[in-house]
């Protein structure tokens, strides 16, 4: 059998050839950090402020959902009205958010919203053994669509398409939204 892996050869070789990927990888670094500055500087936009939200509290407004915190992180999780349980990708994705004490400790809170109603969707949550807050939208005109474009204070959610009964496309990044200290 013949070896098709990388091809072995002697040690300064191999320094050379180290080297010219360290530099790359260097280049990249430098991009990325660029990149990441620029995003910082992009402008931002106001949000309406008069979202109202359903929760297990009752209504509460896009300010509430921050909890005294400075940063919000908003991921739409599909389920739509109709729907008897949750998106798949989107379950799988809550499955893995973690403690929001991580969260907390860097000022930040983390919320679901979706469109369904809320009973539906604590029902779900409940049988999915998850604690995360999750708000319904039903009634009101927040979707991902209505969130901010992506700032360097907040990143919308790109649309994603649904297919079949629980399925989503492309889930995007979530919504994170930054108070407004003035």
């Amino acid at each position: 059998m013949r070896h098709t892996g990388p091809q072995v050869v002697d040690r300064a070789t191999w320094e050379d050839a180290r080297g010219v990927l360290l530099q790359q990888e260097k280049a990249l670094t430098r991009m990325k950090d660029a990149i990441s500055a620029a995003r910082r500087r992009m402008p931002i936009v106001r949000v309406r402020s008069d979202y109202a939200f359903e929760g297990p509290e009752g209504r509460v407004t896009l300010l509430e959902l921050f909890q005294g915190r400075d940063q919000l992180i908003v991921q739409h999780f599909m389920f739509a009205p109709d729907w008897t349980q949750g998106c798949d990708g989107c379950s799988m994705m809550a499955e893995r958010v973690g403690p929001l004490s991580h969260l907390h400790a860097r000022r930040t809170s983390f919320v679901l919203t979706s469109r369904a109603p809320l009973p539906r969707l604590l029902t779900f949550r409940d049988r999915m053994g998850w604690d995360l807050p999750w708000y319904s939208t039903i009634g009101d005109a927040f979707t991902p669509s209505s969130a901010p474009r992506s700032t360097a204070r907040s990143t919308r959610r790109s649309a994603s398409s649904c297919v079949g009964a629980r399925r989503c496309s492309t889930p995007g990044p979530p919504t994170r939204v930054e108070r407004n200290r003035s």
